[in-house]
């Protein structure tokens, strides 16, 4: 079976705009590797006599379902005035940046 490369392992990095050092590189394309490996082997595995079963979410569910019920939702000002940083004026929540863009 074909190894897992460390231009791959940079090219998914990438996709997935993580920063990478060549330590991690390295760390991962080995335990990326092996997890590949083990799904290889899996798929190795003859389940031809495993029986099929019908999944469990077409059981008929009988009372276990409640309706909906509304619910007063908490007060805007009252929650509010719990957040660090908000702006009360507009009824907003105040997050730091996530993204630098």
């Amino acid at each position: 079976m074909e190894n897992l490369t460390r231009q791959e392992v940079l090219r998914l990095a990438r996709l997935a705009r993580l920063e990478l050092s060549a330590e991690e590189v390295e760390l991962f394309t080995r335990q990326l590797d092996e997890i590949l490996d083990f799904v290889r082997q899996l798929n190795a595995v003859d389940t031809s006599s495993v029986l099929e079963i019908a999944p469990a979410a077409n059981a008929d569910a009988g009372d276990t379902l409640r309706d909906d019920t509304l619910i007063p939702c908490l007060d805007r000002n009252d929650v509010l005035s719990l957040a660090p940083d908000a702006d009360r004026e507009r009824g907003l929540f105040k997050v730091p940046r996530v993204f630098n863009g």
